[in-house]
């Protein structure tokens, strides 16, 4: 049988063909940062839930991952699980990771499914970016991939590209 996996909760409160205006609450997570092209950011997370943190606590993966870019840095999040959201989080050992409750808001979201590249990335950023400009929405963030299967994961992958907005 196959393990059922937690997934951050949210409420769709608006919704139009594929594209979802959702409320977050707030969510325990933990986050890498590491320079553009590196790839020590999924690795350090998946340390950080098998056990390496102030509790020597091994933590269920969750979905979905979050990933985006800033100017200099990749930057990848894991949900932790919602027991989390109102219990201590364990403190990583490894000091280029942050814990921390992220903020309740408003977001828009598009699914897409397949492998995720950058042309696909792209495109579909680009179709909801027209979309809430045709709804007039006001975009307070930058784009967010978010993935819910793992690399092995042939058929059905989940993706979603998720823009934070204006309330």
């Amino acid at each position: 049988m196959a393990q059922q996996t937690e997934t951050q909760l949210y409420d769709v409160i608006e919704k139009y063909d594929n594209i979802e205006i959702r409320y977050y609450p707030p969510a325990a997570k933990v986050m890498s940062k590491g320079k553009i092209g590196g790839n020590t950011n999924f690795r350090n997370l998946f340390n950080y839930i098998s056990g390496s943190n102030s509790n020597n606590e091994k933590i269920s993966m969750t979905t979905p991952v979050y990933m985006k870019n800033d100017k200099e840095n990749q930057i990848m999040e894991f949900v932790l699980p919602k027991k989390f959201n109102d219990n201590e989080i364990p403190k990583p050992d490894n000091l280029n990771l942050e814990v921390y409750k992220s903020k309740e808001g408003t977001y828009a979201s598009i699914r897409y499914s397949g492998y995720n590249d950058s042309e696909k990335q792209l495109l579909y950023t680009e179709k909801l970016l027209n979309k809430l400009n045709d709804l007039e929405r006001d975009i307070i963030g930058t784009p967010i991939l978010l993935s819910y299967d793992a690399p092995y994961k042939f058929y059905k992958r989940r993706n979603e590209i998720l823009i934070e907005l204006s309330n």
